[in-house]
């Protein structure tokens, strides 16, 4: 960049002032943009800008700077944060600085990408409402998946109607099927079983299971248990119907009687509960 190009006039005094020192820092080296953009990382364009005050450099250009050429870099980077407070980027950047990052890697003929630079400029484009947001994708570009979303959830609605209409239609063409339900529940019901307590060679025995012992516990059924239950009821102790289900009814009579016959409590009928029920 020339010496002799002037500065903006509506520039800030303090980064006019950090322009103007490191200027004097590129000069005294006598460094060209190549050069800093190959030292430094920051394209050539990049430099321009900064050297130029349209663009206030970042932190690390600053250093970057300080660091080739042997500067102090205290007062440049204190000089860049008073700076930084200020700084109008709407109002001293030109309109040309609206096009985007990657365009500046290609002008600058080969020169580094510079990602940071990337960073602040999408920083700026945030702050400023008015700029075109160049790296920003199109909208039109979401109408195909809001396209597809809409059509799925049409296709879903449509199968969810034509599913209820079948539903409803076959409900309505077979209710005789509806009013047959109840007789298999007839059908499923557990016999019932009368008690005919009689006294057989010294046993007692209700006259279903024909005296069979065997051993019954909760959850049985049948006409073992259907026997077992008229025997407690024989012996005053209720359990429940004489249904042939060993439920908890059952149960808590069963561990009522063997309790009071002195047997071990568990509910479960043996041989020595079959012999003290027929007692």
């Amino acid at each position: 960049m020339p010496r002799s190009k002037a500065l903006p006039a509506e520039l800030d005094p303090h980064a006019r002032q950090l322009v103007t020192r490191l200027r004097r820092l590129k000069d005294r080296d006598e460094l060209t943009l190549r050069h800093l953009a190959a030292k430094t990382g920051y394209s050539a364009k990049s430099w321009e800008r900064y050297l130029g005050g349209t663009s206030l450099p970042p932190r690390e250009a600053v250093e970057a700077l300080t660091r080739i050429t042997g500067a102090d870099p205290a007062p440049l980077l204190a000089l860049r944060e008073i700076a930084a407070g200020s700084w109008d980027s709407r109002r001293t950047r030109p309109a040309a600085e609206t096009r985007p990052v990657e365009q500046d890697a290609v002008d600058g003929a080969g020169e580094p990408a510079d990602v940071d630079e990337a960073e602040e400029t999408r920083g700026e484009e945030r702050e400023s409402p008015g700029r075109p947001t160049a790296s920003r994708p199109a909208g039109p570009a979401r109408f195909p998946h809001l396209a597809l979303t809409a059509g799925l959830a049409a296709l879903v609605v449509a199968l969810g109607a034509a599913l209820l209409l079948v539903l409803r239609l076959d409900g309505d063409a077979a209710p005789a099927h509806v009013a047959a339900a109840p007789s298999s529940a007839a059908v499923s019901a557990p016999p019932a079983y009368a008690c005919h307590i009689t006294r057989v060679d010294g046993r007692w025995s209700a006259g279903i299971n024909h005296g069979r012992d065997l051993e019954i516990g909760y959850g049985a059924t049948g006409a073992d248990v259907a026997e077992a239950q008229c025997l407690l009821r024989r012996a005053g102790i209720s359990p429940g119907g004489i249904d042939g289900m060993f439920g908890p009814l059952t149960l808590r009579a069963v561990k009522t009687f063997q309790a009071r016959a002195g047997l071990v409590a568990d509910g479960m009928v043996g041989p020595r509960s079959w012999k003290a029920l027929r007692g």
